[in-house]
């Protein structure tokens, strides 16, 4: 059974930039999510994937990502996804023994950026950068499937 655990932070400073060692351009699109699951189609810069996430909100879900062919995730992008597709820039920061991966959204969304780690399990430990700031791992609003239906643009902040 294959399962994410992650943690997620929002950031409080830009001095992660200077530690960027790779940026993976992304955009993703939902076909449908439940009360149980999301479905969702990702396109990097050269590959594409198929991915279903648990719609639990806890650090730990089942996810399951297969690679497609990006011609093909292209097209799902467009024409059999729901609302809008998230758009971001994913950089990757090296801290440790962990990778952290950065999301800085664009679109309705610009503005947002997000740091997140994955671990091997809940209370693996691991270094908290300077620049980490609040962590909204538990907050339903910073997942991208929020993210479509209710934009970072659109917060009353």
């Amino acid at each position: 059974m294959a399962y994410e655990i992650e943690r997620k932070f929002l950031l409080k400073s830009d001095s992660w930039r200077s530690q960027v060692y790779k940026t993976i351009p992304m955009k993703q699109a939902y076909f449908c999510n439940t009360e149980k699951a999301s479905l969702r189609v990702r396109v990097t810069d050269d590959k594409a994937y198929l991915s279903s996430k648990t719609m639990t909100f806890a650090i730990r879900r089942h996810e399951f990502e297969y690679e497609i062919p990006v011609a093909d995730a292209e097209f799902m992008v467009q024409y059999m996804c729901n609302g809008s597709a998230v758009i971001k820039n994913r950089h990757l920061v090296k801290v440790d023994q962990h990778v952290w991966e950065i999301d800085e959204f664009e679109g309705d969304n610009l503005g947002l950026i997000v740091a997140e780690v994955e671990l091997q399990h809940e209370t693996e430990p691991f270094t908290k950068p300077v620049w980490l700031g609040k962590e909204v791992s538990d907050d339903r609003r910073y997942i991208n499937v929020s993210l479509v239906s209710n934009p970072y643009l659109s917060w009353k902040r």
